[in-house]
């Protein structure tokens, strides 16, 4: 039987707002603060800072890895109770204090007991390959250029064997946290001509996502059957996976929160 999630509430005297947050991680270190690299979340509390002295730090669902992007990071920031300025106009006087490579997208009172990362019920991620025989300008930074053929029967013939329950030690980078986890979604979707690889997970490892992707590719090339990743997996040995693909190709997609999102 699943537990109820614990619910969580905002210091005495202040409110807790909720945001939808997107950036270009080419900028940015990363979500979390870094002492000598700029972070998205450091550059958004600053932004707050312009508007109230009394704000505490913001707190996303995830902590994404430095170069990776997100297209709707759901966030919350914990704001004096006596905060003055209207919701509808929130978002747009912070983005006047960000950056381009930063946006808030909307922003609204967060539901009762809602913590944007403990929270979480379902992250997802999606990773886009650039799919033609040269390389393109506009999708530089954007996807990850694959010039060769790809086999995406193959590859999604793997990705069935991967989604489920697993210890997935071998696909995450230096990981000291149980290697167990629940793998709920991985498809890839062909375009024309941009693929995309789609990964849904309470929570994921250490470069989980971009270890799992680079197995695929491995797959989708012919270098390495679809049922060898269930031996991938009871190895628990990092070397027998797929290489970590570049962080440019992967965007933090969006994320459930089950009935704090309802409301």
């Amino acid at each position: 039987m699943t537990q109820p999630r614990p619910r969580y509430a905002p210091p005495e005297g202040f409110a807790r707002l909720r945001l939808t947050v997107a950036w270009d991680g080419a900028a940015y270190a990363g979500w979390q603060s870094q002492p000598s690299a700029p972070s998205v979340q450091d550059t958004l509390q600053v932004a707050f800072l312009r508007l109230t002295p009394d704000v505490f730090r913001p707190v996303a669902a995830g902590r994404t890895d430095a170069g990776v992007h997100a297209e709707a990071m759901p966030v919350h920031v914990d704001v004096p109770a006596r905060f003055g300025l209207p919701l509808p106009r929130l978002a747009r006087a912070l983005n006047a204090h960000l950056p381009p490579t930063l946006a808030v997208l909307d922003v609204g009172t967060a539901p009762p007991g809602f913590h944007a990362r403990f929270s979480c019920s379902e992250r997802r991620y999606v990773y886009r390959l650039l799919r033609t025989p040269q390389r393109h300008p506009l999708w530089a930074g954007r996807a990850l250029h694959v010039p060769g053929e790809l086999d995406a029967s193959a590859m999604n013939a793997a990705a069935t064997q991967l989604t489920g329950t697993h210890d997935f030690a071998a696909f995450a980078t230096q990981e000291d946290r149980q290697t167990v986890r629940e793998l709920r979604g991985l498809s890839v979707v062909p375009g024309q001509p941009v693929w995309e690889i789609h990964v849904a997970g309470e929570s994921f490892l250490r470069h989980m996502v971009r270890g799992l992707v680079g197995t695929l590719l491995l797959v989708g090339a012919g270098k390495l059957e679809p049922g060898a990743v269930t031996d991938i997996l009871a190895s628990r040995q990092r070397a027998q996976a797929g290489a970590n693909v570049p962080a440019h190709g992967l965007y933090f997609s969006g994320a459930s929160y089950g009935e704090e999102e309802r409301g």
